[in-house]
């Protein structure tokens, strides 16, 4: 394993999510249509002049990533880079697809560190923590008079390590507060593109530590709650993420008994609105579904084993929470922006119940910018199904 930082080298993960004097300027952000040419210039003159610490990029996987990627690094200067491409956008129209989203962090409040740790299978987490340590301290002394500190991670969804990354980076994070995304590519779980271009990576994550002016507010939404339903996982594959039997029956039939359906009726809309739970660190966390498979198991988007108790989670007013979350983020102060990974199975729980322009319309009001993801993280926990990111408040608002 190795872990790399640097002033002005590109970081694209592929295939498939994760940020003088007077007040500091906003954090600048700006969408473009795939299909526009020349799109990264097109970003760069609506981001503004900067001069930036950071942009990160959140592509559609309709764009030509490759060409990007190679171009990313002369568009937008000195400032550092990274991306990945996505399962939808969050623009300032809310849900939106078919974009190439650009996030700037303005030099004038932020100073930032980069990792790339890759290959993610061959991870030594006592060399990771010593290289995250440096990075910190490195951040420390360049920006010694900003208190805040925060970390975007955005993993390679198909490398199967996110939970193995998440708890090794843990050990060195401290109180540096963290969010991450596992992107993903389409619109169903099986598509997935891979570039071989040398400026794309595989089996990769890239982690940006920031330290700011600005507070620097990690949130996580979600808006499931735990039915009186509970079962055990009695034969699993947790390489795989493959539950095969739960309560000693196949897994897909005693989930859709659980649900009152046929194994045959099994969708991704059931999926998202009724996932499974478990329970860690005193709160119920999703593990979503990903899909059926042909011998009636389950394969799941995050870590499963064998002797877990998952329960059978029911929505509540997807709207009326999200709400309400955005009121308390806003208590004592509104966040100028807020970036964030929203876990696509909301997306498309929110499309099913026709509550797509609803959610959309809360996103726009707070400013929040972002993309759909496969998957999230909390503290030391990758999971699913969650609304995460960072609120960004200028030095002025007090908490």
């Amino acid at each position: 394993m190795k872990c790399q930082s640097g002033r002005r080298r590109l970081r694209w993960i592929t295939p498939t999510a994760v940020f003088g004097g007077g007040r500091p300027p906003p954090c600048p952000r700006a969408a473009v249509p795939v299909g526009l040419p020349d799109p990264l210039p097109r970003l760069a003159r609506a981001l503004g002049p900067g001069p930036f610490a950071q942009v990160f990029l959140f592509a559609s996987p309709e764009a030509d990533l490759a060409a990007l990627a190679a171009a990313a690094p002369a568009v937008f200067g000195p400032a550092r880079v990274c991306g990945c491409s996505t399962s939808g956008e969050i623009t300032g129209r809310g849900y939106d697809s078919g974009q190439i989203v650009a996030f700037a962090l303005p030099a004038a409040g932020f100073e930032v560190e980069q990792l790339l740790i890759e290959p993610l299978d061959a991870l030594d987490p006592r060399a990771l923590i010593s290289d995250l340590l440096r990075a910190r301290q490195a951040l420390g002394r360049r920006a010694p008079d900003w208190p805040h500190e925060a970390a975007v991670l955005l993993i390679d969804g198909l490398s199967g390590q996110e939970d193995a990354l998440v708890a090794a980076l843990s050990g060195g994070l401290g109180r540096c507060r963290s969010s991450a995304a596992r992107p993903g590519t389409g619109r169903g779980s099986a598509r997935r593109r891979s570039l071989p271009a040398a400026s794309l990576r595989e089996n990769a994550a890239v982690l940006t530590l920031i330290r700011s002016a600005w507070e620097l507010r990690p949130f996580c939404f979600a808006h499931q709650r735990p039915t009186a339903r509970r079962m055990v996982v009695t034969r699993a594959d947790p390489s795989r993420r493959l539950v095969a039997r739960i309560n000693d029956e196949p897994a897909a039939r005693e989930y859709a008994r659980a649900l009152g359906r046929l194994p045959e009726q099994l969708t991704p809309f059931l999926f998202a609105a009724h996932p499974l739970l478990v329970r860690a660190g005193g709160r119920h966390h999703v593990r979503s579904i990903q899909q059926v498979e042909p011998d009636g198991g389950l394969t799941f988007f995050a870590a499963i084993d064998e002797g877990l108790v998952l329960t059978l989670a029911e929505p509540v007013d997807m709207v009326a929470h999200l709400r309400a979350e955005m009121a308390g983020l806003c208590a004592g102060g509104r966040p100028s922006v807020i970036l964030a990974f929203d876990c696509f199975f909301r997306r498309l729980e929110a499309e099913g119940r026709q509550l797509g322009r609803e959610i959309s319309e809360l996103l726009m009001q707070h400013g929040v910018w972002g993309l759909s993801t496969y998957g999230e993280q909390v503290g030391a926990m990758h999971v699913n199904q969650t609304l995460t990111g960072l609120a960004f408040y200028p030095p002025e608002v007090r908490r």
